[in-house]
């Protein structure tokens, strides 16, 4: 039994069909000083727990320790193809990004420099407007394909690997819509990166690359029987995103433990190694080709990622110059602070832009979104080019004066970057030459141009970066914000330094190095994270001795940033009402035990149960699991006498009275819908039918199967409002889980058996053909049962879990939580002490708000 479906929120849908259900949950749910989304029910969860019923131990009993290897090697080799495959996905975005920004600000560049002469600029604001406007409305496009490929998909991608499934998150349409329009989101010039999506893009290769199979591509059938569940989805999708992490930032270790720390609720020893070799082929694979590509050198790997910070060294001829002393701690410290104020701020702004978008622009046709985008990229394109033109200040060109091949490489690449717009000889365009570059090139400049930047200008061009990359981030188009933060955190830097140097005389200092913590502090501020995003700084700078002040800069001001609000990833999840475990409860929840927060209303099935009543439940239900029970008639006299060990749990069970009778109409009523007319008449005879000694015929027959080892046979007669309170509820004990799908696949194979037969007749189904149809199981109400008999049965026994994770009721919350998070459950069903099952536990149980809101009946009760 899992969280509502699809269906859930249907009855909210048709008074506004034109908003999705994250803006009705906004603007309908909640109250306006309420600040937290409630999570919402109709996300499914994966199920990382093994199903170990009979075709599962098939599989077991017929492998030996060859095909157990065989089936390492084979996932290692997908391992190492998905790190291949995410460093060409990179390997394409860089290039094409690289080729369309050089044609644009060649073309540009020139125009200006001509029209400086002619006075005709702007005739140039109107040429980088064709070029921006053009590749952002391309951009806006491919979102309105596949609007989940909109902004960085961290968000998503850490949803997936907590145990929700995002609906569209890991198809081959996202990635193919996401590395096409982050190309030309960056190339438009709107203040994004492509670091974000290459983590999203990585994953999705993770996850569809094993299946080998896409809904894209229906007609290309592979038979390959490999990596069919939740539990082998998840560890690719796990190596898939470091990988992008890895390709982005040629940060392998920092992208193994991005996948541990921001997004997977689980973890062992063979998957990190996995992890880390995935993540160690897609920095070499992108290493290798862009190093041959750009220096013609094919096998010398010199540009390992995306995005390289370069080398930071002194000038030799600065003997004073150290690239940072513990002196500098204090400052670094403060800069933390200042950095989680600032990262603070930003969240808080995007959360409300993120709002009024849901309010005002979803809702309304999809060109809206379009038109947004584009009022984006005018704003961004004029305020770049005017800001160029009329803000900066001419800075004399420093001399180079440092040895060493690697280093005069860098300064090399950093001085040909320079722009001279309205400058003399020697110097250049300070505020041009942080706009009017890419992105990388402008955090090349902070980190290692020798030459000074004005501190109006950084003021100036730190503000501006930050209202409009806020502002930016959340339009329909591919959008990451590891780069906008950096870039606009160096700034912050850059500016400290100056500072000190102008005003208190620290002229030992290292520029880059205040850089470099300025943007760790910003990034810190905004995205929370300190162990996997520290590594992925040591290793962007190939610099250890960094190690200290970048972790603690980035500890600051989280704790600075956490005082406020969350993290941006974790705003937005929370704004899509996601139901994500955090990685532990807090302490006062452990007042309360299982029984006060588990679902008590049971949809159940029999272990032998005819075909109509399988179509009735699974019509007239959402749930994805179902308790398999029997009804505990030896148990039956003392639970209603009140023996204390059985009628402890009278008080879970009460409450369901009223509820199970209702289910009962329910699926009454499906079943006289059923297309077969002999089920009609049965349902017909079955309602009007009331005398008692049918009744107690029925109960009798019952009764006598008690000893069999599965009774209830035939359990034509579910209980009905006409029983009484012992009728009703009888203890049921309680023997597996059996999934939705599997009750399904069931059925479409016809998997049967008559009543004149005996249950040893029925078909069986293999591991394979069980686990054919993954991930896209059909859908009962899209299935034609015209042919199947509604009085044939339905021995669930060998395809039920028979020993899924159960907890008592007594349990506290903080060991069911640890249990539930670490173990990756989808269900997790109370059972006492006499194997009794009263009620079940899912995700939507154990969020924060559920638990605050059982947590403050507790004290009412009190």
């Amino acid at each position: 039994m899992a969280g509502c479906g699809p269906g859930c929120c249907c009855c909210c849908c048709r008074e506004r069909e034109s908003r999705t259900p994250e803006e009705l949950t906004i603007l309908g749910e909640t109250h306006e000083e309420e600040d937290e989304i409630l999570p919402r029910k109709d996300y499914e969860s994966l199920d990382y727990d093994r199903c170990i019923n009979d075709p599962y131990l098939e599989v077991l009993e017929s492998m030996d320790n060859k095909k157990a290897q065989r089936y390492e090697a084979v996932k290692w080799v997908m391992v190492f193809a998905i790190g291949v495959c995410t460093g060409l996905v990179g390997l394409f975005v860089d290039f094409f990004v690289r080729l369309f920004t050089q044609l644009k600000f060649r073309v540009v560049q020139s125009s200006v420099e001509e029209c400086t002469e002619k006075g005709c600029l702007a005739l140039s604001l109107l040429e980088l407007l064709g070029f921006n406007l053009t590749f952002v409305f391309l951009a806006s496009l491919l979102v309105l394909i596949q609007p989940v490929a909109a902004g960085s998909g961290i968000p998503e991608i850490k949803c997936y690997l907590n145990g929700v499934k995002v609906p569209g998150v890991v198809r081959l349409r996202t990635v193919v819509c996401k590395a096409m329009g982050v190309l030309f989101s960056v190339a438009g010039g709107l203040f994004v990166g492509k670091e974000g999506p290459m983590i999203h893009s990585g994953a999705v290769v993770g996850a569809g690359l094993p299946q080998f199979q896409s809904i894209s591509l229906r007609k290309i059938q592979f038979n390959f029987p490999y990596f069919r569940s939740d539990r082998d989805k998840r560890d690719f999708v796990s190596a898939g995103a470091a990988a992008g992490v890895a390709a982005a930032f040629g940060a392998p270790i920092g992208g193994t433990l991005f996948s541990l720390e921001e997004g997977s609720s689980f973890w062992n020893q063979g998957l990190t190694w996995k992890v880390l070799f995935c993540s160690m082929a897609a920095t070499f694979t992108l290493n290798f080709f862009r190093s041959g590509i750009q220096f013609g050198s094919w096998g010398s790997f010199q540009l390992p990622g995306l995005l390289n910070f370069g080398e930071f060294k002194c000038s030799e001829s600065d003997k004073k110059c150290h690239l940072w002393t513990a002196v500098d701690l204090g400052f670094f410290i403060l800069m933390g602070i200042v950095g989680g104020l600032l990262g603070a701020t930003f969240n808080c702004l995007n959360k409300r832009l993120a709002k009024y978008r849901m309010r005002n622009v979803h809702p309304k046709p999809k060109l809206v979104r379009v038109l947004e985008s584009l009022l984006v990229s005018l704003t961004t394109t004029v305020v770049v080019f005017v800001a160029s033109m009329v803000l900066g200040e001419c800075r004399q060109m420093s001399s180079n004066s440092q040895s060493g091949n690697n280093t005069l490489t860098l300064q090399e690449d950093v001085n040909s970057s320079v722009k001279t717009f309205f400058c003399p000889n020697e110097t250049y365009n300070d505020m041009a030459t942080l706009f009017f570059n890419p992105q990388e090139s402008a955090i090349l400049q902070l980190f290692h141009q020798d030459g000074t930047f004005s501190p109006v200008t950084l003021s100036l061009f730190f503000l501006l970066y930050f209202l409009l990359s806020c502002w930016t981030y959340g339009i329909s188009v591919p959008s990451g914000l590891f780069v906008p933060s950096l870039l606009c955190g160096a700034a912050f830097g850059r500016l400290v330094a100056n500072l000190l140097k102008s005003y208190i005389g620290l002229d030992h200092i290292y520029s880059g190095t205040f850089a470099l913590i300025g943007a760790a502090a910003f990034l810190g501020g905004v995205v929370r994270m300190t162990i996997s995003l520290t590594v992925i700084l040591i290793e962007s700078t190939n610099e250890i001795t960094y190690g200290l002040p970048i972790m603690i800069t980035l500890m600051v001001a989280k704790w600075t940033g956490d005082f406020f609000n969350k993290g941006i990833y974790d705003i937005h999840v929370n704004l899509r009402g996601v139901p994500l475990l955090e990685w532990e409860t807090e302490v006062e929840m452990d007042k309360l035990r299982a029984s006060d927060i588990m679902e008590p209303n049971l949809t159940y099935v029999y272990p032998h149960t005819r075909i109509q009543s399988l179509v009735s439940i699974l019509r007239t239900t959402v749930h994805h699991a179902f308790p398999v029970v029997t009804e505990n008639r030896g148990n039956e006299r003392e639970f209603m006498k009140g023996n204390q060990l059985i009628s402890n749990n009278i008080k879970f069970k009460k409450s369901s009275i009223l509820t199970r009778a209702g289910e009962q109409r329910k699926r009454s009523q499906s079943m006289k819908s059923y297309p077969s007319s002999e089920l009609r008449n049965m349902c017909d005879e079955h309602i009007a039918t009331e005398e008692p000694p049918e009744k107690e015929d029925l109960l009798q027959q019952m009764l006598e199967r008690r000893y069999t080892p599965y009774p209830n046979l035939y359990p034509d007669q579910s209980p009905s409002e006409e029983w009484t309170m012992e009728e009703r509820f009888r203890p049921l004990t309680f023997h597996g889980l059996i999934l939705r799908s599997q009750l399904v696949t069931l059925l479409v194979r016809g998997v049967c058996y008559s009543e004149s037969q005996s249950s040893a007749s029925q078909p069986r189904l293999s591991h394979a053909e069980m686990s054919e149809d993954y991930p896209r199981y059909p859908d009962i109400h899209d299935l034609d049962l015209t042919l199947l008999n509604p009085r044939m049965i339905v021995d669930v026994t060998p395809y039920m879990n028979p020993s899924p994770f159960a907890v008592s009721p007594n349990t506290h919350v903080s060991q069911v939580f640890n249990l539930f998070r670490t173990m990756g459950l989808r269900h997790l069903p109370v059972v006492n002490a006499v194997g009794e099952i009263v009620g079940i536990i899912t995700r939507h149980n154990l969020t924060h708000e559920f638990l605050q809101a059982r947590l403050r009946q507790h004290y009412q009760t009190i």
